[in-house]
């Protein structure tokens, strides 16, 4: 693993008056020898940050980081506006600083990446999803943790994504027990491989202190897809519940009417963060 030298950006409101993170994101070019390939892992540091002194942050991890900071790299040009969520909380008080990573994705590779099983729906027969928990843990986080003053252990280190996103997600927490205290799962893709993720969260014990899911009831836009799809998310938050988790640390969102876009997890991303984090 190495990567290129990173460069400090400051984002302030553009010429046009549209709201972009603000604070300060440093971009990391990373050259994976995992996957073989090379992407970009964005940084947002809190207001506070200036990486002296003994103080330690918490980190949250994201994937598909392309879509969380600005409109000019999100798909559909829509993004989750996550620099200005985490401020406001921040500076509300309702959570601590804390840095949050944005992973990228890598386009054409993205579903092979993020989906750990052969699949037909998606058709993924060479799936290098099983390899993702070991890029995060042996080249990301080691990464982000030699740069930045990161508070290690589960309590302070949270990972997160959505759609397929989601599902890596979830799938990194069953392969890698112990590392991440607090999963953000919106809209996760519980159908691939006829549901395997959730006949592997049954056997499943070891979850975190928080986790928080989300979906909508029109993710698909056909009603009685979408009424499976919201079952299969039902069924999750009921392995979580019979695996001992309350409501002090599961929070599901089921919002009636949203789809599957970045738009409506931009809506719901200050809720999730102020859940996961809040104090």
């Amino acid at each position: 693993m190495s990567f290129m030298k990173s460069k400090k950006f400051k984002r302030e409101v553009s010429e046009t008056g549209a709201p972009v993170a603000s604070g300060r994101i440093w971009l990391h070019e990373l050259r994976s020898r995992i996957f073989r390939n090379t992407r970009l892992v964005r940084v947002w540091l809190p207001p506070d940050y200036n990486g002296s002194g003994t103080k330690r942050y918490p980190v949250l991890y994201l994937n598909d980081g392309q879509n969380l900071f600005e409109a000019a790299t999100a798909f559909a040009g829509v993004h989750w506006q996550v620099g200005e969520a985490a401020e406001r909380l921040i500076g509300e008080g309702k959570i601590p600083p804390l840095i949050i990573v944005g992973i990228d994705n890598t386009g054409k590779n993205r579903l092979r990446e993020y989906v750990p099983y052969r699949s037909f729906d998606p058709r993924i027969l060479g799936p290098q999803g099983k390899h993702y928990p070991d890029f995060l843990l042996r080249e990301v986080m080691p990464m982000i943790e030699s740069h930045y003053a990161v508070a290690k252990g589960p309590e302070h280190t949270g990972l997160g994504g959505s759609s397929l996103g989601g599902l890596i997600t979830l799938h990194t927490q069953l392969a890698s027990p112990g590392v991440f205290g607090r999963l953000l799962i919106e809209s996760p893709s519980l159908f691939v491989a006829n549901r395997k993720i959730l006949e592997e969260c049954r056997r499943f014990r070891d979850w975190p202190f928080r986790v928080y899911l989300a979906m909508g009831t029109r993710e698909v836009g056909n009603p009685e897809k979408d009424e499976k799809v919201v079952e299969d998310f039902r069924e999750l938050g009921r392995i979580l519940r019979s695996a001992g988790m309350g409501a002090q640390r599961l929070k599901l969102r089921i919002e009636e009417g949203a789809p599957h876009s970045e738009g409506a997890w931009a809506v719901r991303f200050p809720e999730a963060l102020e859940f996961l984090f809040g104090k």
